[in-house]
């Protein structure tokens, strides 16, 4: 197997937290120049800004998922990664039909914009993208599988937006394919204190929203090649692929929303 390192939980411009140096270009060049292979976009409730990246991404080498981070009827915010661009645009018809429909104040959250390649703004997103869709996370699971997509709560270890902060704890019966945990703890700490939860596999992120973040932290994942499928089965730690989570702390970590 050949490890991979990754970064699977970054945010651009069209994420109203997102600072605007956080262009699909600019992610991928940072990414190459931090030595990863693999990046995920994963805004806010919406896929809109994928396909450039994945663009980007292709013609400079770095494998790009497409991903969302969405925010549950609960408030806590869950990872979903699809594989081709029909699974992102069913799953954006999905999030466009369940976001609810308040406008945006971009003086208080920021800007939530679409850009090309070129950074050129293409487009911008009228609702706000922080609030919560009106469906829960087994809803939110059903939806992304029933689409073919892979299911991971994100920074469940967070004291806000998360599992552990909405619920107060991981439930033991709770569908997923897998466990993001942040930078403040590791997969051992995580199963000293929560045994129950051996049976997911966990990824830790950057979860960046300013450009010197971005590869902060990230995992190597070992397998045959950078494909959906094979991510697919390192997450669930099929045929010798499998996930190690790593922490990288070079640059500060600037406050996110």
């Amino acid at each position: 197997m050949t490890p991979f390192k990754a970064d699977l939980h970054i945010h651009t411009v069209l994420s109203p937290c997102g600072d605007l140096e956080m262009s699909p270009t600019a992610i991928v060049e940072r990414a190459l120049a931090r030595g990863l292979d693999m990046i995920a976009i994963t805004d806010h409730n919406t896929t809109r800004q994928v396909k450039v990246a994945q663009k980007v991404g292709r013609e400079r080498g770095l494998f790009v998922l497409g991903g969302v981070e969405v925010t549950s009827q609960e408030e806590a915010h869950c990872l979903a990664y699809f594989e081709t661009d029909d699974q992102l645009d069913e799953f954006q018809t999905f999030l466009d039909q369940h976001l609810p429909p308040i406008p945006n104040d971009e003086d208080r959250f920021g800007y939530q914009l679409i850009v090309d390649e070129n950074d050129e703004i293409v487009g911008e997103e009228e609702y706000h993208l922080l609030n919560g869709i009106d469906v829960d996370i087994d809803g939110i699971y059903e939806e992304v599988h029933r689409v073919g997509g892979l299911f991971v709560p994100a920074h469940v270890n967070k004291g806000t937006t998360s599992l552990t902060s909405q619920l107060g704890f991981v439930p033991p019966d709770l569908k997923a394919d897998g466990l993001e945990i942040n930078r403040f703890t590791t997969k051992e700490e995580m199963l000293k204190k929560f045994a129950y939860l051996k049976r997911f596999n966990f990824i830790t992120d950057s979860d960046a929203h300013f450009i010197d973040n971005v590869g902060d932290v990230y995992n190597v994942i070992y397998m045959e090649h950078r494909t959906f499928a094979e991510f697919r089965m390192a997450l669930k730690g099929e045929e010798g692929r499998y996930i190690d989570t790593m922490t990288f702390r070079e640059a500060p970590l600037k406050k996110i929303m």
